[in-house]
């Protein structure tokens, strides 16, 4: 009756990178991210005490545990280190040397690599195509290569032989300090030719949108901790290595003729491009909210993942609950795998009304589903699994797609790092078979509403894509009025 004995071992909901068992079962060790950076946590499963047994705030790693289970091995930010039954941590030196043949390494990965295709490709017939000679053509050049940069073209090219999606080398370099330009969270005016940088819009959300910030558009940034462009030749390298740490900005107001100084964090440019991001968003969302006088809802699809998933779940249900139709937005989705969840939220059929005291109200069964029309939009830039969920949208006929064709790129992918960890190359194992009866790898999806998106009216502000998917969904409310 082992089905009848299961029980939670941890304490609490986390990302676990690893666990061992003592060999008498009196203490779980695990690897455990729930707070900042993974932790060793010990739980005794016979008295449920659980504490955390070794601080890290490290990377996840493996769990090595010694035959009398007293002690325990994982790495933590690229160093080993030992932990005993009590908690104490010691590290571990490692100094040794090895006599590297770089051009060995790189014939066996290339090699490797051939192999695994054949082996794992979604195509047991390898597309019918002599894979032995593109091997034989391609290792001529190996001879002659002598860097990781050169590899990974080598590498991407052979693979790109397969007309496949998901494939190709990278080469990743592990950098050691680097510069890094930190950002204030500002738009600049391109076209200011005075001293300084004009700003154009503070980004919502940013280090200078702060009640106690008195930046403005139209204001001039004429010093950064007491040095102009003019000490320097480039603004940027007043802000390099300088994301979370304080710096004083001199700045003028030309419309008052004022100067003062203000102090700021700046951020890094991976923090603005979440913000800038957000914004676009919310350009998109009242762009439709205006276009369809607030019948219309609207999401995007940042990823294929959880997290989009429960983004789309929260604003569907809860802003645009209400809405009479709704708007998919898909464009410059990188993929994942979230096409079923998708598929069935849009896929709602009411079938219960719910009228309290006679009082006929907007709500319905079911309530974890979207029932209303739906339209999806999509782009060139769509990929991977955000070409199979507006091809399974489409197939299972729950609304329109508008936008611009999309490759077929339906396949799975398994990313292999190699004994050279800074190399990488992917094959793609799985197809999905669509009403075609085929791979729908190279089966490009099509709109039924064809529209581009020009870069000119992107720059104005305009979206021919949007604006034709709200004119489909007014369209539809009033051909199709819903309760």
């Amino acid at each position: 009756n082992l089905d009848d004995r299961k029980i939670r071992l941890t304490i609490n909901s986390s990302s676990i990178s690893d666990y061992a068992l003592t060999p008498d079962a009196s203490k779980l060790y695990y690897l455990a991210a729930f707070e900042k950076g993974y932790d060793l946590w010990v739980t005794e499963p016979r008295t449920r005490e659980t504490k955390i047994l070794a601080k890290l705030a490290g990377t996840p790693s493996g769990i090595e545990m010694t035959k009398d289970g007293k002690n325990v091995f994982v790495t933590n930010k690229g160093a080993l280190v030992k932990i005993d039954e009590t908690g104490k941590l010691t590290p571990i030196s490692i100094n040794g040397e090895m006599i590297l043949n770089s051009a060995a390494e790189r014939e066996y990965i290339f090699n490797h690599a051939w192999r695994q295709v054949k082996e794992k490709f979604y195509d047991p017939t390898i597309r019918n195509i002599d894979w032995k000679m593109y091997k034989d053509t391609y290792a001529k050049f190996l001879p002659h290569i002598t860097n990781n940069y050169d590899f990974q073209e080598l590498l991407s090219e052979m693979l790109g032989e397969l007309n496949g999606s998901h494939t190709g080398g990278r080469y990743s370099p592990q950098p050691g300090a680097t510069d890094n330009t930190a950002s204030f969270g500002l738009l600049y005016d391109e076209t200011f030719t005075g001293n300084g940088l004009k700003v154009a819009e503070v980004i919502a959300g940013g280090p200078l949108d702060k009640a106690g910030n008195k930046v403005r558009a139209g204001n001039i940034i004429e010093k950064i901790d007491g040095k102009g462009n003019n000490d320097e030749g480039d603004w940027n390298i007043l802000l390099n290595r300088k994301a979370g740490e304080n710096t004083l900005l001199s700045l003028y107001d030309p419309s008052t003729n004022t100067r003062w100084d203000e102090t700021v964090k700046p951020f890094t440019a991976g923090e603005e491009g979440a913000l800038l991001y957000k914004r676009w968003v919310k350009k998109m969302s009242d762009m439709v909210d205006k276009l369809s006088g607030g019948k219309v809802g609207y999401v995007h699809v940042q990823g294929m993942n959880d997290g989009s998933y429960r983004t789309v779940v929260d604003e569907v249900m809860g802003k645009n609950a209400n809405k009479q139709a709704l708007i998919v937005d898909t464009r410059f989705n990188g993929g994942g795998w979230l096409h079923n969840d998708l598929n069935t939220f849009l896929s709602g059929k009411q079938y219960l009304q719910f009228a309290p005291q006679g009082h006929m109200v907007n709500s319905a069964e079911p309530m974890d589903r979207w029932t209303k029309p739906s339209v999806v939009i999509m782009s060139e830039s769509n990929y991977s699994d955000a070409f199979i969920f507006p091809y399974v949208y489409k197939q299972n006929g729950i609304g329109k797609l508008v936008g611009m064709p999309v490759a077929g790129t339906g396949t799975a992918v398994w990313w292999e790092t190699q004994i050279d960890p800074t190399i990488v190359f992917g094959i793609p194992m799985i197809a999905t078979i669509g009403k075609e009866g085929r791979p729908t790898e190279n089966l490009q999806v099509e709109p039924d509403i064809k529209v581009p998106l020009p870069y000119e009216d992107f720059l104005a502000g305009r979206d021919p894509q949007l604006e034709a998917a709200v004119k489909e969904m007014l369209k539809e409310i009033k051909e199709n009025p819903h309760p």
